[in-house]
């Protein structure tokens, strides 16, 4: 029986805008700043002695940085290429694994290419950059520390200049020479996907981070360790106002004033710039409308002129084609506004070629180019790059020791131990004894992808097993190893279950790693729909057992449930490698004694109600569940009562808003498996393979809003939206007349039928072969398809209990990009395949 469609009597359109005030921008609210660092009388001689020998062609190949996927050493020597990175996502030859030796060796081919003279060519060393933003958090082996959430609550000024001194020396082994970090954002909305990096919701920690973090990884300036070669050069990042986006949207708007902006989120460059950092990131945000890639304004007459700025300003992934007009690979207005470098990742070719162009037609002046290359060529000399030579000759090129160095550790470790806040204690349960039977729950507790969080190995921080962190320690190995010193009993059972009742329950649980947009949430209420965690910890609580909550997140989340049935609660951020310091403070040593007490104090207010979305020390009617600045020690006699569970907080649902299935990472319901005849395989990385399929990264508008799909045609392979315990009702999405639509990129066309399905109850459903489509469009562009949903529930399609709103499959050979998979209500009449009632 077909069903039937229903057609509402009214259509309600619903706008929204955002209006912002007209305002008038006023530099002299800005702080005026002297750089420590005298402008050299010799450098600028040699960078005005380059100047003249080079060709438009070399000027604007040092102003590209492209990603390692897209580029090779005889690229840098062609293209007078400036800059090399590798995205969170990617990895040497596609090597997770890459030892040491690979990168250095790679690092070599860069450096010679970029100073090989055999075809006219100037020698100018590249320079290298790496997101070292928690630790050389990239590399395998390597010391992770707590993000910068965790730091934040720390409150260690001493500790952070360690911490960058040692990321340096982690970083300086791989023959790399510059790290995008420190993160200098102060988040003022904690639905913001990149709250972690935040040290504060406030710039006074933030300030004083700044600060110590550069001078930790360049060293001092103005004295011999700076930049020598025990240091890298760093960036301050995201310049400006990141953190202070509507509704915590990243790469969204900010719309404070001009006096906000500066004594919120600028407070923090102001020292950094007076430890000397030497490159500044652009950020993707706008500033009332204006993307920051384009602000004259913010880029050049008050960071380079009003604050002194003479290092240079770096792009981030291809955050200029977001200014109206621009593209991936043309963006005059960018360079106009005082970008200095283009982090251009895939079509740097084009960019360049552009750039060219538009200078020899006055589009771009030839001043900007010049200034542009200067700030550049001062770094790379004050730096040091044009006399340390082959990155395999310096100091600590494949020092492999150095990688997860013990002394690197304890730093790690103390960092953990000082990152902890201890918000509940009731009846000073904590210090534990370690001579008791304890049983420690929750997916947390061995869990090392969950305890490291995002920016760690890949870019979300997903899908990283316990083999990957040689050395490393999950907050079980810390508990077992004290509770068995102690002549205790440790069992781990992440669901709870036990056959002795045990003296105390640890369960550690909390949010699963993500990075930037992907972050983003529209509530504060964890685990709002399943409510999980809470159901363990209620049912230990029932069973008599005291629990110990260990809850890790990049944020404060409302968990006044959690905490209710915790007899002490602990928050412990994204503590890193060395699970391990955990279990330092929450137990006493053999004797009975206290080994660490809490040093944390919150830099972010915890929220007592669920809409508290935004929550901030200084608000009008500032009332947190905990203040800023909170934090129990074992000398408090706190008791924390009883809390509501009632939530306030009313998520809007709107009709007309289409369901987003897939922007590159699926739905945060959904995860990716690849089907075969004989094998299933859930995908929790961003790239995925099975025999005569592969799936990887890509883009389309933003990093990594695409997947680009692969059939060699060698097997039948499916790619699933879906989850392996998740279900949801879409039916108001059929009956809203919805279609689904997304945008395809055909990169080969294929060569057999490209089918769409959707999951039903006995397997798959509907198949719609779409190579007729598809097959008429260009290659390499995007665009979009579309299927009626009636056609799925036509062929059996259960929207009520949806198990995969979406599925492509092939046994030919094909090779896609796909993007913004979505149901778009009241669009089943536009739909590119449609189907009768």
């Amino acid at each position: 029986m077909k069903l039937t469609r229903h057609f509402s009597i009214l259509t309600i359109i619903v706008n929204f805008y955002i209006c912002a005030s007209a305002f008038a921008a006023d530099l002299s609210l800005w702080p005026e700043i002297k750089s420590p660092l005298a402008k050299d009388p010799a450098i600028e001689r040699k960078i005005t002695n380059l100047l003249n020998q080079m060709s438009l062609e070399q000027k604007v190949g040092q102003m590209v940085q492209a990603e390692i996927t897209w580029v090779t050493p005889e690229d840098v020597k062609k293209y007078h290429l400036g800059s090399v990175l590798n995205g969170g996502g990617s990895f040497l030859n596609g090597n997770r694994n890459a030892t040491v030796n690979d990168w250095v060796t790679f690092m070599d081919e860069l450096y010679l290419a970029s100073m090989d003279t055999s075809e006219g060519g100037l020698p100018i060393p590249m320079t290298y950059g790496i997101d070292a933003v928690h630790g050389n958090n990239k590399f395998i082996g390597a010391t992770l520390y707590p993000h910068n959430i965790g730091l934040g609550a720390a409150n260690n000024p001493k500790l952070i200049h360690q911490i960058g001194e040692a990321t340096a020396k982690e970083v300086l082994l791989a023959g790399i020479d510059w790290t995008f970090a420190p993160t200098l954002a102060v988040a003022r909305d904690d639905r913001w996907g990149r709250t972690y990096e935040s040290y504060s919701e406030d710039p006074e920690i933030v300030a004083l981070y700044a600060k110590e973090m550069i001078e930790g990884l360049q060293g001092k300036a103005s004295t011999n360790e700076f930049l020598n070669e025990d240091h890298i050069y760093s960036t301050a990042k995201h310049w400006v106002g990141d953190g202070g986006t509507l509704n915590g949207i990243d790469q969204g708007d900010n719309l404070d004033a001009e006096r906000d902006l500066i004594d919120h989120h600028a407070a923090a460059y102001f020292p950094a710039l007076k430890a000397g950092v030497q490159s500044i990131m652009a950020s993707h945000n706008m500033w009332h409308g204006e993307r920051l890639h384009g602000s004259k304004y913010l880029l050049t007459d008050v960071l380079k002129g009003k604050l002194g700025f003479d290092g240079f300003i770096v792009g981030d992934w291809n955050s200029h084609s977001k200014i109206p007009g621009c593209t991936n690979d043309s963006c005059p207005q960018a360079i106009d506004a005082g970008l200095d470098m283009f982090m251009v990742v895939e079509e740097w070719k084009n960019f360049i070629e552009n750039t060219i162009k538009q200078v020899k037609t006055g589009e771009v002046s030839l001043s900007r180019i010049d200034e542009a290359v200067r700030r550049i060529l001062r770094v790379k000399i004050r730096s040091g790059l044009f006399e340390k030579g082959l990155p395999s000759k310096r100091k600590y090129a494949n020092k492999n020791e150095l990688l997860g160095a013990p002394a690197h550790k304890d730093i790690a470790r103390q960092a953990v131990r000082e990152s902890l806040v201890l918000l509940k204690n009731n009846h000073n349960i904590l210090p534990l004894n370690t001579n008791l039977n304890v049983l420690v729950a929750g997916d947390g507790a061995e869990n090392m992808s969950k305890q490291t969080g995002g920016w760690t190995i890949n870019w979300t921080g997903e899908g990283n097993q316990k083999s990957d962190f040689p050395g490393g320690t999950s907050i079980y190995d810390g508990i077992k190893l004290a509770v068995e010193a102690g002549g205790g009993k440790s069992t781990l059972s992440p669901n709870g279950s036990f056959k002795v009742k045990p003296d105390v329950a640890i369960v550690v649980f909390g949010e699963n790693p993500y990075a930037e947009w992907i972050g983003d949430i529209k509530s504060i209420i964890y685990q709002q729909q399943s409510h999980r965690d809470a159901k363990l910890i209620e049912s230990l609580q029932a069973q008599g057992i005291k629990v110990v909550s260990v809850f890790l997140s990049g944020r404060p989340l409302w968990v006044n449930r959690e905490i209710n049935a915790s007899t002490a609660f602990i928050a412990a951020w994204l503590p890193g490698s060395e699970g391990i310091g955990i279990a330092d403070v929450i137990f006493k040593n053999n004797k009975g004694n206290i080994k660490h007490d809490f040093k944390g104090k919150l830099s972010f207010s915890w929220p007592k109600l669920s809409s508290q979305v935004v929550l901030n020390r200084g608000d009008t009617n500032y009332d947190p569940l905990f203040p800023y600045g909170y934090g129990l020690t074992y000398k408090d006699k706190v008791m924390v009562g009883e809390l509501s569970t009632e939530s306030d907080f009313k998520m809007e649902v709107l009709k007309d808003i289409p369901y987003m299935v897939m922007k590159g990472r699926t739905n945060e319901n959904w995860n990716y498996q690849l089907r075969t005849k004989n094998l299933q395989k859930d995908i929790h990385t961003p790239i995925g393979k099975v025999d005569g399929f592969s799936m990887i990264e890509a883009d389309k508008d933003i990093q990594g809003d695409a997947k680009e799909f692969t059939w060699d045609g060698t097997n039948d392979v499916a790619v699933y939206i879906t989850s392996n315990w998740f279900r949801e009702d879409l039916s108001n999405y059929l009956f809203n007349n919805s279609r689904l639509a997304f945008d395809i990129r055909v990169e080969d066309y294929p060569q057999g039928p490209l089918l769409v399905k959707m999951g039903c109850s006995i397997g798959a459903c509907g198949a719609f072969d779409i190579s007729p489509l598809v097959n008429k469009f260009k290659l390499h562009s995007w665009n979009k398809v579309s299927i009626d949903l009636l056609c799925f529930a036509n062929a059996g399609v259960e929207f009520e209990r949806s198990s995969a709103p979406f599925i492509l499959a092939s046994k030919d050979v094909a090779k896609v990009r796909v993007a913004n998979v979505e149901y778009v209500p009241n669009q089943a009449g536009t739909a590119d395949i449609k189907c009768t009632n």
